[in-house]
């Protein structure tokens, strides 16, 4: 369940920098096709006359509001016993839970959350008894749990439901999800850093009373903890030399290795045998594999069984799907160009089967399930179609649509992404996706290319609202899945470590846009780079050290120096800094931190030509506000061009309806007076005084 109330922060794809609600419109509403609305109305916006000139056949200026707005809907959960259904929905200028019966219109849902910021994850206990969910303060990332009575009769009057509970985290204090047991299903295992902000200790919390009981002080710089049928039972850490290694638990301070990998390895814990003692396992361990894939293993004996892996032998494992109810394997997913599932289970096969003959070709994800695993919540996506949410009687094969995330957006406006090859300076193959714009030709256009966060993550096929807004204002937009990009082996992974800025993962960047250049796709005068958090760091980059290259560069939430980054990271994560030392580099070690400054932008803003844009939240605690203040001061002070975004109520990423839409508001008058695409006349009045307020005056900005 951790991961249920987390991957939210494990993100660094495309749409980190969107925020919360733009992020759950993905993950909530995910994954197949369908048509676009015959006749639907599209509410357009004028464009700016002179800006982007255009072919007849294009598509209208489609308003940003449309994009970025927190979407109708988001992330629906079935209730245990298949009565309810609750998902996100705007009430009160944040996404907040809603819960209908099923069967009823989603129209008909209450609001039984009033947050004034956007959840950040939510599921419902085992017994459907209680909705827990996640909050933080204005994006610093120390996340409360919550627990709120699940309302039996969702078609209530708004109001009458209880107030939340808090249960653990908030306040200076990061709370985890570990464990969620299906045989006690009042209880959770939580992790908390209030004793020593670096490491999570176990508690058991009883949902009921919020009262909590300690089950493990974490005295073993212990990364996380692994349950089976609420018993703890294995542990994991990182090894002094940065590699990963699994523990057996066999009291509070007794822990033996079972399985281990080096740095540049992964290895991890999918789940546990039905046997209760052998462990599914993610790895990658051992000179003769390259990319991951799902093995059994026996703690006792050492064997390890091959389960499966890639049959194509393209990428890594992606997810493995078990039973809740027995623990059977289900199915094994895998990203190519495209996803592939391989159902495992005859039962799962045949649904998978028809939900694919009911739904089309596209994206599937299942994002809940009831107690007896008939009924699953099943999400449709694809890249002009931003996604749909679908409950399916598995048993029955009945199939009923709850919802569609963004009605206001047909397929007719929207742009094709296609997965695209092109040859590194090295001659390695780089993996990608472009997206071309609509009626606009396929030559000398506009480029944007958008390097993705992580940096440890990939970049897929499917709806990104940005880069379909872009496409919409004219530009062609390169997505590079450069080395450093995880899922394509370890060796492309590895060759990524301490590559930073200077090397390979910035140089496939660079070379990505030189092909298109040499293809006639782009316009070689007007290319501009665009990303957040790691992304927002390859801008900077790009402007540094390939200034010829980009016209205009847009960092959100970017690192300006690798040294006062590494320096500066959540406590929380000390537990694997070796691990992060290999990849990126060490500050203490004195080798390390001259390679550091060569690789930080800040120390070589001489070489910077082209204007730059920086957007920042005020709270965030990965790259903090310093490395946005101090690479806009190093600029100013220098006579370059700089204009700086900050929002005082964010963290990593703009959560806020209003404040997204703003930067969104800047990004396109930007771009659009830097490389000529197409923008927005004009805002609602909301949107144009966030702008205003987020615009800081660069002469006032000081160096920290």
């Amino acid at each position: 369940m951790q991961e249920t109330l987390d991957r939210t922060n494990r993100r660094g794809v495309r749409d980190r920098a969107i925020g919360v609600p733009a992020r759950t419109a993905i993950m909530g509403a995910l994954l197949l096709t369908l048509p676009a609305l015959a006749g639907a109305q599209i509410e357009t916006a004028p464009a700016e006359e002179g800006v982007g000139p255009w072919t007849e056949e294009a598509p209208p200026l489609v308003k940003l509001e449309r994009f970025f707005r927190d979407p109708e809907y988001a992330s629906a959960r079935i209730s245990p016993d298949g009565d309810r259904v609750a998902f996100l929905r705007p009430y009160g200028g944040a996404m907040n839970i809603h819960v209908v019966a099923r069967g009823e219109p989603v129209e008909r849902a209450q609001p039984v959350t009033t947050e004034e910021r956007s959840i950040s994850g939510f599921f419902w206990s085992r017994d459907g008894e209680y909705l827990l969910y996640a909050r933080d303060a204005d994006g610093d990332e120390d996340f409360e749990i919550r627990a709120l009575q699940a309302p039996v009769e969702p078609d209530a009057e708004a109001g009458e439901y209880p107030e939340s509970r808090h249960l653990a985290g908030g306040d200076g204090v990061r709370a985890r999800i570990f464990h969620v047991p299906r045989e006690a299903p009042g209880e959770l295992f939580v992790g908390l850093n209030d004793r020593d902000p670096r490491l999570h200790d176990v508690y058991r919390v009883d949902i009921a009373s919020g009262e909590r009981e300690l089950v493990a002080e974490n005295t073993a710089e212990i990364e996380g903890w692994h349950f089976h049928e609420g018993e703890l039972r294995k542990a994991t850490r990182t090894t002094g030399d940065g590699g990963s290694e699994i523990l057996r638990v066999d009291g509070e301070d007794d822990f033996r290795q079972v399985y281990a990998c080096e740095f540049g390895e992964s290895c991890s814990l999918a789940g546990f045998h039905a046997d209760g003692a052998r462990l599914y396992m993610r790895t990658n361990a051992g000179a003769d594999r390259d990319l991951s894939e799902l093995v059994l293993f026996d703690p006792d004996s050492g064997e390890e069984t091959r389960v499966h892996r890639d049959p194509e032998g393209e990428v890594d494992l992606g997810r493995a799907l078990f039973s809740d109810d027995d623990h059977r394997l289900l199915a094994t997913q895998y990203t190519g160009d495209r996803q592939r599932i391989y159902a495992h289970d005859e039962q799962f096969e045949q649904a998978l089967d028809w939900l694919r003959s009911e739904l089309g070709d596209a994206e599937l994800s299942f994002s809940s399930r009831t107690r007896d695993e008939n009924v699953w919540t099943v999400g449709v996506q694809r890249d002009v179609d931003p996604g749909s949410a679908w409950v399916a009687d598995l048993r029955e094969r009945e199939l009923e649509r709850l919802y569609r995330t963004r009605p206001d957006l047909p397929e007719d406006v929207l742009a094709y992404m296609e997965p695209i090859r092109y040859e590194a300076r090295d001659g390695t193959e780089i993996p990608g996706y472009l997206t071309l714009p609509r009626g606009a030709g396929a030559e000398d256009l506009p480029l944007v290319v958008m390097p993705h966060g992580g940096p440890w993550v990939r970049d897929t096929w499917g709806y990104s609202g940005q880069v379909q807004f872009l496409a919409n204002r004219g530009y062609a937009v390169l997505q590079p899945n450069f080395r450093g990009s995880s899922g394509f082996g370890k060796a492309f992974l590895n060759a990524g470590n301490q590559e930073w800025g200077t090397g390979v993962m910035q140089h496939d960047v660079t070379d990505g846009v030189k092909h298109l250049i040499d293809e006639g796709i782009a316009d070689p005068d007007r290319v501009a780079i665009y990303g957040g958090s790691y992304g927002g760091y390859a801008t900077l980059a790009g402007l540094t050290w390939t200034p010829e290259l980009y016209a205009a560069g847009v960092s959100m939430v970017g690192p300006s120096s690798l040294i006062t980054l590494m320096e500066s990271i959540p406590p929380y994560w000390e537990a694997g800094i070796k691990r992060m030392h290999g990849r990126v580099g060490d500050p203490d070690d004195p080798e390390d931190r001259e390679r550091l400054k060569e690789q930080s932008p800040l120390f070589h803003v001489d070489r910077i030509e082209s204007p730059l844009l920086v957007a920042q939240g005020a709270n965030d605690p990965r790259v903090k506000q310093a490395e946005s203040d101090q690479i806009v001061v190093a600029l100013r002070d220098a006579g370059h061009p700089v204009e700086y975004l900050l929002a005082l109520d964010e963290g990593h990423g703009f959560v806020n309806e209003t404040n997204r839409l703003a930067f969104f508001a800047g990004l396109e008058g930007f771009l659009a007076e830097h490389i000529g695409g197409r923008r927005q006349a004009e805002y609602p009045e909301p949107v144009q005084e966030r702008l205003e307020l987020l615009r800081q005056d660069i002469d006032e900005v000081e160096a920290p």
